[in-house]
């Protein structure tokens, strides 16, 4: 047999290869699984239904209607404090089996709500479309008190005026008890309900006083200067402002 000359079996052999790559590279996918879910093959990530770190305001808000194939679904919601403390919905499918449905899945949407903080709840079962007319609305409704939030967030969600007054603070001289008004959190207003009287306290409590007050609403915290020549009464004042700011929420 005759041999192969060694010049033809190295072009053999590199034509063999260069096939194989080709071959290779002919079975490449267009593109890759990356490519493809950025180009929309796979659902985008949700939403963050939060919006941000704006709290929501007090009151109550109504979301818009979301229709159903079933029905219109509209949520209410009542917020205090910036939390959720109640939602109901004012529509919901009726008649024939959207009875039953709604009256099942409805208390639970309700409470799922409230424990959330948001829209993002799971929808219950046997009751799909009415679970995401309810989240629709329930997201308009959030919206809705983020709007009429303060756009400071980092000032607890107070949308409207409230008084609160602190506890009583005794001191050496007698008892200091703050009131202070909160809109928009922040203080609007200070003022001692009691402070020290008698003797040389109502010189004290003359002089003090007011500039507690008007550094209160200036500081806007309980963090404020002691004034000269009423030590306690100024402490007594510090703690049952900080008092009050801790119910008005911070």
């Amino acid at each position: 047999m005759r041999k192969s000359h060694p010049v033809r079996r190295a072009v053999l052999a590199t034509a063999a290869t260069v096939s194989g790559i080709v071959l290779l590279l002919s079975l490449k996918p267009a593109s890759d699984p990356g490519s493809a879910e950025a180009a929309g093959g796979a659902p985008p990530a949700a939403e963050s239904v939060q919006g941000g770190s704006r709290p929501i305001g007090d009151g109550t808000v109504t979301g818009d209607a979301a229709q159903t194939q079933y029905g219109a679904v509209q949520v209410r919601l009542t917020v205090s404090g910036g939390k959720i403390t109640k939602a109901e919905a004012v529509q919901a499918p009726k008649g024939g089996q959207s009875d039953q449905v709604t009256s099942n899945a409805v208390p639970k949407l309700n409470q799922a709500a409230v424990q959330a903080q948001s829209a993002d709840i799971d929808a219950v079962s046997g009751a799909t479309y009415t679970s995401a007319g309810y989240q629709e609305s329930l997201q308009s409704a959030l919206d809705k008190a983020r709007a009429a939030a303060p756009a400071d967030p980092g000032r607890g969600g107070a949308a409207q005026a409230r008084t609160v007054t602190g506890d009583v603070a005794q001191t050496q001289y007698g008892p200091v008890q703050v009131r202070i008004t909160v809109s928009g959190g922040k203080i609007t207003k200070a003022e001692a309900v009691q402070a020290p009287k008698g003797g040389q306290s109502d010189q004290v409590t003359s002089n003090a006083v007011p500039k507690l007050n008007q550094a209160a609403v200036q500081a806007g915290t309980a963090d404020i200067d002691a004034v000269s020549g009423a030590t306690y009464t100024s402490a007594g004042y510090q703690e049952s402002l900080q008092s009050a700011l801790d119910k008005a929420g911070g």
